[in-house]
């Protein structure tokens, strides 16, 4: 290990077809986070500020991706994943082009707006297996924490620059604009996959069923101490700390009184800080310690979230925002990588739908914490969720102490 070369931070760029990926991912994410945006706004306008409201969309996108990533998974350790990466970004540009129609037109309502999460959740579901699972596949192991963290670097640059484009864009081509760029994005990332070549890869024949397949996956995760630990650890801030994701537009409007482009603007800090910290994980190429360095970015991700409760200005939101982001997605891209170093290649697929599961899980914190919201406020409602993360990830760092030790 000491007398190993380190790695650069952008070494799997050098690899063609990673960088293909990535670019792909980088538009994809785009897409993402100037969809957050504006489709945040257009709820809000739809529903008189409404934080519920806001939940309940989230909850339309992520319900589906837990009910069908597990049939994701299976799906990408059967066909070639790149292809299954293409439809998903095909179907989610269709979706966003119906409803960046229904708004053009004034005919949106607020239920086109929870069939339509529906259905890029489920998309959601069958492309992020794949896309994560591709990542093993196209660099070889020692850069495997680079790739990851560069993947995910992908998703938090769209967070710095998506959300600012998106929220200065409402104001001179309202939402409906916005979403026919964002269905654009979609179909870039769709090509950029097409351009990845995936050396040969097989389709996999197999005498189980999928429904076989998926009760293999999750009984190998779960007879797996480090696998299961690691799920869940991702299960902890999906409930606790991805509250403040979806209610960033009700706080920004409750405890600071933005527009769409100061809210852009807040989320653009949120993915500086994201950025900064999945660089700074793709630097880190010889890390030791790290399962004990994921339980404290699950503390310090709490503390950010928790002083979000605070009364705040616009000086003292950025450092807040700053390090919410960064903690987020240290902590997110360490937990991907350690999954993939610890999962069979042949089980990849399906071990990393479980982890995709954990997103779906987000309504069962988002819902409650969003109608709290309602009633004692969003800043309150977002310090008992950092609160809570603080606590359980605790409560799991003392009644699991092999986890401290994962290298």
């Amino acid at each position: 290990m000491g007398g190993r070369k380190p790695i650069s931070t952008f070494e799997s760029l050098h690899v063609r077809d990673f960088r293909w990926l990535w670019v792909g991912a980088l538009s994809s994410f785009m897409a993402m986070n100037m969809q957050m945006i504006a489709r945040g706004w257009l709820i809000l306008k739809l529903t008189q500020d409404s934080p519920l409201a806001l939940s309940l969309v989230m909850m339309a996108f992520a319900l589906p991706m837990m009910i069908m990533s597990p049939l994701g998974g299976s799906l990408a350790d059967r066909f070639p994943r790149k292809y299954i990466v293409i439809f998903s970004q095909v179907g989610n540009g269709l979706m966003t082009l119906v409803l960046a129609t229904l708004d053009l037109t004034g005919l949106v309502r607020f239920w086109h707006l929870m069939a339509i999460g529906v259905v890029n959740g489920s998309l959601f579901a069958f492309n992020m297996p794949s896309r994560q699972s591709l990542i093993s596949d196209l660099v070889p192991p020692k850069m495997l924490m680079n790739a990851v963290s560069l993947n995910n670097s992908a998703m938090n640059l769209s967070r710095v620059v998506g959300p600012a484009v998106a929220g200065f864009l409402i104001i001179y081509l309202d939402t409906a604009g916005v979403f026919y760029l964002i269905a654009f994005f979609y179909m870039g990332s769709a090509l950029s996959t097409v351009l990845v070549r995936t050396k040969g890869e097989r389709v996999r024949k197999t005498g189980t069923t999928m429904i076989e397949e998926i009760k293999e996956g999750f009984s190998y995760a779960a007879g797996d101490k480090t696998l299961s630990g690691l799920i869940v650890m991702l299960f902890v801030p999906a409930l606790f700390g991805f509250p403040c994701v979806a209610l960033l537009p009700a706080w920004a409007k409750e405890a600071l009184h933005v527009q769409s482009d100061g809210l852009g603007l807040l989320v653009m800090v949120f993915g500086i800080g994201a950025l900064t910290g999945s660089l700074m994980l793709a630097s880190m190429s010889n890390m030791t310690k790290r399962g004990r360095y994921l339980l404290v970015l699950g503390l310090g991700w709490g503390l950010g979230i928790g002083l979000m409760a605070m009364p705040v200005t616009y000086v003292t939101a950025v450092p807040i925002l700053l390090v919410v982001g960064l903690a987020n997605a240290q902590f997110m891209s360490l937990n991907m990588t350690l999954i993939q170093t610890y999962v069979a290649s042949e089980m990849r697929g399906r071990v990393m739908s479980i982890s995709m599961m954990t997103f779906g899980a987000m309504p069962l914190g988002v819902i409650p914490f969003g109608a709290l919201a309602e009633k004692i406020g969003t800043p309150t409602a977002l310090g008992l969720s950092g609160a809570m993360l603080m606590a359980f990830t605790l409560i799991f760092a003392w009644i699991n102490p092999h986890f401290r030790k994962i290298a």
